[in-house]
């Protein structure tokens, strides 16, 4: 049954500022993300009109929220191994295999991650919908690496809202082809979709696209390519993929974006991995962070443990 509660819009300190704002305040159960959702979806109206995020607050006007009951997702569990690094009664954080899949859609309907957890876990948030239960944020098919899952709705809240405010530390390793001019630096620009190629992003204008940001630090270079540790302060589609692309240097192994390489290398895999993840616990607050074991095929690059060592180091507290 859906949950509907009656909000008067009573404070003074609330006229004229936007809808979604004052909402967030009232509610504190709900994120904003959240409520902006709703109100896409219709189930926010005052005097039986549906309203926008961004319509002017105004006084004493009575905003009824209804939040619709829980739809059963239309995934089915399916037993599978999971790299499983940590798990509570609010989230589960895993080492996604690459190759796998995050959640069903076209052409995937089974064998997919969220397959897998809900043979697991039973149940998981229900925000992210039918098809994507408890998927807080995701991995392409074939990145491999860190992931958390939200089990009830009020984890996943939590946790978006630390993605959202770039508060979630974020760090890949990738193998770029070639070597790359600078030894460090950082990229920002604006992504959006491909203006000929829908299924690709690229850099864009500002009116396009949405800001993206990549600190990167190159490690050993060999067999073609240089070991990369890329720090993510944005999570844009494909992000670290087109702008390693930008400067010249896709992804090895990466069919959308990249080309084969030359000296004979065989590639089997997209070489880019989520290897450190932290977040702060959506219940008590603690500071949790993950570092993944490097897969095997990053191996040939993994000639210097001290490098290795030190960008491990440099990871910073999440939420500063």
């Amino acid at each position: 049954m859906a949950d509907k509660t009656n909000v008067v819009l009573g404070k003074l300190s609330w006229v004229g500022k936007r809808l979604d704002t004052v909402l967030a305040e009232a509610l504190p159960d709900l994120s904003r993300s959240r409520l902006q959702t709703l109100i896409k979806q219709g189930h926010v109206e005052i005097d039986g009109q549906k309203v926008k995020a961004r319509q002017p607050a105004v006084l004493d006007q009575v905003v009824e929220v209804t939040i619709p009951a829980a739809e059963p997702s239309e995934a089915l569990p399916e037993a599978m191994a999971l790299n499983i690094l940590y798990e509570d009664a609010q989230l589960l954080v895993l080492d996604k295999p690459s190759g796998l899949v995050v959640h069903p859609g076209a052409g995937h309907q089974s064998g997919t991650l969220v397959n897998g957890l809900l043979a697991h876990c039973g149940a998981l948030s229900t925000i992210g919908g039918i098809e994507r239960p408890g998927i807080v944020h995701r991995l392409d098919k074939d990145t491999s690496g860190c992931m958390v899952v939200a089990k009830n709705d009020q984890a996943h809240q939590h946790l978006s809202a630390q993605f959202a405010d770039r508060k979630v530390e974020k760090h890949y390793l990738a193998v770029a082809q070639g070597r790359l001019a600078k030894a460090n630096g950082r990229i920002e620009n604006h992504l959006g979709r491909h203006p000929v190629n829908r299924q690709k992003m690229a850099v864009v204008d500002e009116k396009r696209g949405k800001p993206a940001c990549t600190d990167y630090h190159c490690g050993p270079s060999l067999e073609g390519g240089t070991l990369v540790h890329c720090h993510l302060h944005t999570g844009r589609t494909h992000q670290i993929r087109v702008h390693l692309h930008s400067l010249g240097h896709p992804l090895l192994g990466d069919v959308i974006y990249g080309k084969s390489p030359k000296g004979g290398l065989v590639i089997d895999r997209l070489l880019l991995h989520s290897w450190i993840l932290g977040f702060r616990h959506p219940v008590s607050g603690r500071v949790l962070v993950w570092k993944t074991e490097i897969p095997e095929a990053f191996l040939p690059w993994l000639t210097d443990q001290s490098w290795i060592d030190l960008r491990a180091a440099n990871v910073g507290e999440p939420g500063k």
